[in-house]
């Protein structure tokens, strides 16, 4: 903890500019690799459902009484802070998918760096598809750059895609540094890459940048332990201010307002949640019958080939495949006789035909 808080001191005390740029990078990878020892592998088991959204905000938000709306959950609500000590879970039924909705425990200011309960609250964290950022519309905005620091610091990274750099380690021949090809390349010095990678005992390497990163992309690509999950700010409480204090918030990103006591917008949140989540329904066919509309296949937009249909169902099924009749906007015709590959879109009907 101590060394963590001396490198952020001496982070904080050293001016940005290009002289002090190498300095920089080499503190923030010591930095990384500090906390790296820091996040626990999580003690927490997989999703109950099809997906797994996480409430995260600072104590007395209004995590627990949202919770309690959507789901009818029980988790002990109180107007004093740290309520919640143990994770609560819920399941949400939304457009046929089950959602399990963890009320994480209040994270408090170093919770990256061990304190409180955080590392075990950031460490469920890291396992949600998406996270819900609560926020109080009563206390200051500096308050989603406090939870979106610690969150960065546990390698948790918000809305973000991973970076556009090459890197492979080799056995010889120094560091080979390619700039951005598709522009400029303004962070990131070949002195700089150096000094980065020299933290990590690294002297030989390809290093190729497909866009203008920065040395904390660098070393996000080098560490290999970042995960990039997709936020929604909700900012509960809206019943508790003015229209014009309501204006002023709605100019910020990802941002749905709600009333959690009030039971307002809150469809306007799981709708934001469902987008944000990007999953794709799927329904089975048996053959002869018709299709089973209520309990469909939810897979990530992403892992949505017939082969991870397959897989869902029974880990077996794909050795007897033989092809697949689809019904649905990725069909060019209906059926479509289609392979493992084929692509599958939402709510997609498919029939597995097994070899004989």
């Amino acid at each position: 903890m101590e060394k963590i808080a001396a490198i952020e001191l001496e982070m904080s005390r050293t001016q940005k500019n290009k002289a002090t740029a190498t300095h920089l990078g080499s503190l923030k990878a010591k930095l990384a690799k500090l906390r790296r020892d820091l996040i626990e592998p999580s003690g927490s088991s997989g999703p109950t459902g099809d997906c797994r959204v996480g409430l995260v905000g600072f104590p007395s938000v209004g995590k627990s009484t949202l919770l309690n709306k959507l789901t009818g959950t029980f988790s002990e609500v109180a107007a004093y802070e740290f309520t919640t000590l143990t994770c609560i879970p819920g399941v949400i039924r939304y457009r046929g998918a089950k959602i399990q909705l963890l009320d994480l425990p209040g994270i408090i200011e170093g919770a990256k760096d061990g304190k409180g309960r955080g590392r075990q609250v950031i460490s469920t964290a890291r396992t949600c598809n998406v996270i819900v950022i609560t926020l109080d519309a009563l206390k200051p905005l500096t308050h989603k750059k406090l939870i979106e620091h610690e969150l960065f610091g546990m390698g948790i990274r918000l809305n973000k895609e991973p970076p556009k750099i090459t890197f492979n380690r080799k056995e010889k021949g120094g560091i080979a540094y390619v700039p951005n090809n598709n522009g400029e390349t303004t962070f990131l010095d070949e002195e700089t890459v150096k000094s980065i990678l020299a933290e990590y005992k690294i002297h030989h390497a390809d290093v190729k940048l497909h866009e203008d990163a920065t040395d904390e992309d660098l070393i996000d690509v080098i560490e290999g332990s970042r995960v990039y999950i997709p936020a929604v700010y909700a900012i509960n409480k809206i019943d508790q201010i003015t229209v014009e204090e309501l204006d002023i918030l709605s100019k910020m990103k990802h941002y749905v307002p709600i009333s959690a006591h009030k039971e307002w917008n809150l469809d306007g949140l799981l709708e934001t949640v469902w987008d944000y989540l990007d999953m794709v329904r799927v329904y089975t066919k048996p053959r002869g019958e018709t299709p089973d509309y209520d309990d469909p296949v939810v897979l990530p937009r992403k892992k949505a080939t017939v082969e991870d249909f397959c897989n869902r169902l029974h880990k077996g099924i794909i050795k007897s495949f033989k092809t697949a009749l689809v019904y649905g906007l990725s069909a060019k015709h209906r059926p479509q006789r289609v392979g493992k590959e084929h692509v599958l879109e939402d709510e997609d009907v498919v029939q597995i035909v097994k070899k004989a």
